[in-house]
């Protein structure tokens, strides 16, 4: 569905994306993810032309993308921020039905897709289409951002750290629910995302990138059994250190607890605000972590903190 080719971007004479190709397949789920700097957004704007090529070709559906009418492009590719960048002098529908009204779609059919979409995330229709962005909580105005994003039906949906911002409870839900929409509508998403732990959730394939470079571009578990290099190996040991094995004995009491399937991440949040955490397992206190071992493990896991 796309196909990237030689693909090069330059700023001032600087070279940041440095000669990649790649294909993406329709239907499929690939997550770009390296750490800040590696040129993974810049990557991703590309696609749909919010940032011009210095050289080498993108082509959609076996066109090239500068052949394509810009308004054209970005109607068959959703877009989704980290910043929601919902309009906030509209309500939730009309939020939603921005591009479809641009496609000039029918009103019942704008109300009848609206009111699917608001579904398959969880909102019901009658309850918040009349509400304004400030009166829905972070998690539900990102639900929001998801779903204008598919609102006029593309073929790609295009997501820059779409949950970076939102609590570890939030962003673990958002993640299901994206796989079920992905598992219901079928669509090819790009996926940005510093998280390695994200990424294996999420992906078909994972590209992983660095200094403006492919590393691998593999399914998740190809890169966790064979990593292509140290740095690879590095980011994926970040993951796949668990929560079990930062356990002490129980020392103290427990003024704060987290099941022990809980992610790294989760723990990490936690651990800003409680210096020691209770773990449980079905219910059961079964040990404890605390911050001062926590981060000493994880600085000599992954080789310098974690994502």
């Amino acid at each position: 569905m796309i196909r990237l080719e030689n693909v090069a971007k330059s700023y001032e004479k600087k070279e940041i994306i440095h000669d990649i190709s790649m294909t993406i397949e329709e239907g499929e789920f690939l997550v770009l993810v390296g750490p800040s700097g590696c040129g993974k957004t810049t990557t991703l704007k590309m696609l749909n032309r919010l940032i011009p090529l210095t050289d080498g070709t993108i082509y959609f559906r076996d066109k090239r993308i500068s052949d394509y009418d810009v308004h054209e492009l970005r109607y068959n590719m959703g877009y989704v921020l980290q910043q929601i960048a919902l309009f906030p002098h509209l309500t939730i529908e009309e939020n939603i039905a921005i591009v479809p009204e641009l496609k000039k779609w029918k009103r019942q059919q704008i109300r009848e897709r609206i009111s699917e979409l608001m579904a398959l995330v969880g909102l019901n229709y009658e309850e918040y289409r009349k509400r304004y962005p400030h009166e829905l909580s972070g998690g539900q105005q990102q639900r929001v951002g998801v779903i204008r994003a598919l609102a006029a039906n593309p073929d790609i949906l295009l997501m820059d750290e779409p949950f970076s911002a939102l609590d570890p409870l939030s962003r673990t839900k958002l993640q299901d629910e994206l796989l079920h929409i992905q598992r219901t509508i079928q669509k090819t998403i790009v996926f940005v995302t510093h998280d390695m732990e994200e990424a294996l959730k999420l992906a078909d394939r994972i590209c992983v990138m660095q200094d403006g470079h492919i590393v691998q571009l593999d399914t998740p578990q190809a890169i966790i059994a064979s990593p292509a290099n140290d740095f690879v190996k590095a980011f994926v040991n970040r993951t796949t250190l668990t929560i079990r094995d930062l356990l002490e004995p129980i020392a103290t009491d427990m003024p704060f607890t987290l099941a022990v399937t809980s992610s790294l991440r989760q723990l990490l949040d936690v651990l800003v605000a409680h210096e020691v955490i209770g773990i449980t397992e079905e219910g059961k206190l079964i040990g404890e972590v605390t911050r001062s071992h926590a981060y000493t493990m994880l600085e000599q896991y992954a080789g310098g903190g974690v994502q």
